[in-house]
């Protein structure tokens, strides 16, 4: 009988996309309680050291952290084990680097380098809007912000587009047919696409359907798709590949050429 929360977390109990060697130790750094969820996040331990390769081990990543060098979404985080997740941005100052959490074709995470203006803000999708305590209108966003008195344009499945240093909304993009789209979950995850049309099945998921920049053309979750453009241009831009699934022949001659 499990009495409290879980401390522990083993290495092949762990998130596939982690890309942890299996023979490694026994245990995977257990993500702290936060704004994304332990499978759909990647906590700062494992960015600073198998992704960026700035520690050797988990001790020197708690000294980096307690240092204050790493500061997620704009705050310093001193937890090695704090949960980044999607559209996030994580800067190192002293290294004057800043990455934004995005997905590969395969549903890993992968950090894409950003510039300086680039840095500044970050794309939130919109997951529930309410009405709260003294008729307070407010939204909430896929990384745990509630956001009061938002434009009463903004609903649930759009996106807004937020400044990290003020919290300040400064552009909607709607849910719309034409919009560019990125895929966050499931099968497609990492795909990006212009949405084409949407299924309504009251009762059970409502399908969308996107066509990628190749014209091939998929179905997913409506609650998978994450707008991030106006038509068929992107608010941010897009790590290597641009979202597009190659397939195992395309990669093989991708990279034979790439040999070459």
């Amino acid at each position: 009988m499990a009495r409290g929360p879980k401390k522990h977390l083993k290495r092949i109990n762990a998130p596939h996309h982690w890309m942890l060697d299996k023979m490694g130790g026994i245990w995977a750094p257990r993500p702290s309680t936060g704004p994304h969820k332990l499978r759909q996040c990647l906590p700062v331990i494992l960015i600073l050291r198998e992704r960026l390769k700035y520690a050797l081990n988990s001790r020197e990543v708690l000294t980096i952290c307690k240092n204050k060098l790493v500061k997620v979404d704009g705050k310093v985080r001193t937890d090695p084990r704090f949960p980044a997740g999607f559209m996030d941005v994580v800067t190192l100052e002293k290294a004057k680097e800043s990455f934004r959490l995005l997905h590969d074709t395969k549903g890993r995470y992968v950090l894409h380098r950003l510039d300086k203006e680039e840095a500044k803000f970050k794309l939130c999708k919109v997951v529930s809007s309410r009405t709260g305590t003294k008729k307070v209108p407010m939204i909430t966003t896929h990384d745990g912000r509630t956001i009061r008195y938002p434009d009463p344009v903004i609903k649930v499945d759009d996106t807004i587009k937020l400044d990290l240093e003020s919290g300040k909304i400064t552009k909607v993009l709607k849910f719309e047919v034409g919009n560019l789209v990125a895929i966050t979950k499931g099968r497609n995850c990492g795909r990006i696409g212009t949405l084409v049309s949407r299924d309504r099945h009251p009762g059970s998921f409502d399908i969308i359907y996107v066509k990628d920049s190749t014209g091939h053309t998929f179905a997913t979750r409506m609650s998978s798709a994450f707008v991030i453009g106006e038509g068929n241009r992107p608010v941010i831009s897009l790590p290597k590949g641009k979202g597009v699934k190659l397939s195992i022949i395309e990669e093989r001659a991708a990279r034979m050429k790439g040999q070459k």
